[in-house]
């Protein structure tokens, strides 16, 4: 059976290695040497309890983790649940439902008091949506989702505008409108492969 320094070590490697980390990029982190880092996961020495604790964090895994061998899958157990990821997609939909919630109301009070039918209301609902979306996803979410976001958020008011202008009765080549869509889709294209410096 491997020292506990071992198994350690070993483990601290490989979370670095998955977190795609050089020993260098940890050491910055928690204002170490590479060399301390290096000595930690050879199992030539230990980090102070501290250190191990802000490792468990910055991996997501527990101490128990750390203290047993065995794949990624067979320590799953050990793993930490991620309620803050839950809890930023929760508060998320409860914005978009507030949205939602507003149209609604925006919609029902002039029908039922009036009874006209504002159905372009709801419409524009999904390129509000895609507002709070992205607000929250440059807040919390990762990059790669937020072209995406983008992308629905521009066909849909573009889509917005097509029916607003129908339901206004101007029809005369209102779907001209999706072109504008097109250097839009390209330059949020283009800007998703912008690499961030380094």
């Amino acid at each position: 059976m491997m020292e506990i320094k071992q198994i350690i070590g070993q483990n601290l490697a490989q979370l670095r290695k998955k977190k795609n980390y050089t020993q260098a990029e940890l050491g910055e982190i928690l204002k170490y040497s590479d060399k301390a880092i290096s000595k930690w996961e050879k199992g030539e020495s230990l980090p102070g309890i501290d250190v191990l604790y802000t490792l468990c964090n910055q991996y997501g895994v527990t101490l128990d983790y750390l203290t047993h061998e065995g794949t990624w899958k067979e320590k799953k157990n050990y793993l930490k649940k991620d309620t803050g990821k839950i809890n930023k997609i929760i508060i998320t939909l409860l914005s978009i439902s507030l949205v939602w919630f507003l149209i609604i109301i925006a919609y029902v009070y002039p029908y039922v008091m009036i009874g006209i039918n504002l159905w372009i209301l709801f419409i524009w609902g999904f390129p509000a949506s895609f507002v709070l979306t992205y607000i929250f996803n440059s807040i919390w979410g990762k990059r790669k989702y937020k072209f995406a976001i983008l992308s629905l958020f521009s066909w849909t008011l573009l889509t917005s505008i097509f029916l607003l202008l129908i339901f206004l009765n101007h029809t005369y080549q209102v779907w001209a409108i999706f072109l504008l869509g097109i250097p839009a889709q390209i330059a949020i294209i283009l800007w998703s492969q912008l690499k961030k410096e380094l």
